[in-house]
């Protein structure tokens, strides 16, 4: 009879599961689409209108989430950080909205929603960029300011100063996207290790 420390045991290593393929092309379409929903419902004075089709886009992520609740923390956390980025490019004048926004010196609400718009896509469409920080630095640097001054010229706000503006926003997307894909690393809500399946 041999004894239970002669008899081998393979050592399971842990395996995420990552969004499929379909989840991913679904993220990146209802992204889009609501991405649009929110810009021209400020541009056309419906606000409430364009946010809540950017709720439900978010309300759908959360609900074919893994972990749908590690996931809202995540929304919550960079609604929070777009709301503060937004207020003090607000206060500092370099942009101005035509829509939705009670206080006038804050970001207005449906920008807000935007964010929560962007973290439902961290953990799938931009999954990638995990580990490689400065590839993310370099694509905020430039994609930061490209979406803005697209919703911009769609008449979702108003950039009083554009170059400095622009400027502004590169940096701080420079900053911001890593810092963002590290968040979304640690509160990742979509993935689900393999062994905890059984």
């Amino acid at each position: 009879m041999l004894a239970s420390a002669d008899i081998a045991v393979p050592r399971v290593l842990p395996t995420t599961l990552r969004p499929t393929r379909t989840v991913q092309w679904s993220n990146a379409v209802i992204f889009q689409c609501a991405w649009f929903a929110g810009v021209l419902g400020a541009a056309h004075h419906r606000p409430l209108l364009g946010t809540a089709c950017v709720a439900a886009a978010i309300v759908w992520h959360l609900a074919v989430s893994a972990r749908p609740g590690t996931e809202a923390r995540l929304v919550a956390l960079v609604c929070l950080i777009g709301f503060v980025v937004d207020s003090v490019m607000v206060r500092q004048g370099h942009v101005a909205y035509p829509s939705g926004q009670p206080w006038p010196n804050l970001a207005p609400y449906w920008i807000v929603a935007l964010w929560g718009l962007l973290a439902i896509a961290l953990n799938v469409t931009m999954r990638w960029l995990r580990g490689r920080p400065a590839l993310g630095a370099v694509l905020g640097a430039v994609l930061g300011p490209l979406s803005f001054s697209s919703g911009a010229r769609l008449g979702g706000a108003q950039l009083l100063h554009p170059t400095e503006a622009l400027a502004t926003m590169a940096l701080v997307w420079a900053v911001l996207m890593p810092v963002l894909v590290m968040l979304a690393t640690r509160f990742d809500g979509v993935s689900l290790p393999e062994t905890s399946r059984a």
